[in-house]
């Protein structure tokens, strides 16, 4: 299982790099994206490995909503540059 939890973060990575590397503020925001469902993914994998729901609960609702808040912080900053 230790080798999952390992090969999941290594995918978390690339997103992380590509915000890093890119200016693009639409190529940040999708990697933003990525890297908050990669992390609420690990997170639920760890909580049924602990079967620990309450850390569930908490990826699912960071999954859930956490997506949409980015959606609409990318609707905001396009909105402010067609201005």
């Amino acid at each position: 299982m230790d080798s999952i939890l390992i090969a999941m973060v290594l995918a978390l990575l690339i997103p992380i790099y590509e915000a890093w590397q890119d200016d693009d503020i639409w190529q940040k925001m999708l990697a933003f994206a990525s890297i908050a469902a990669k992390t609420s993914i690990i997170m639920l994998v760890i909580s049924a490995l602990r079967d620990d729901w309450s850390i569930g609960v908490v990826a699912v609702i960071v999954l859930s909503v956490g997506e949409a808040g980015l959606m609409l912080l990318a609707h905001l900053i396009k909105r402010m540059n067609q201005a």
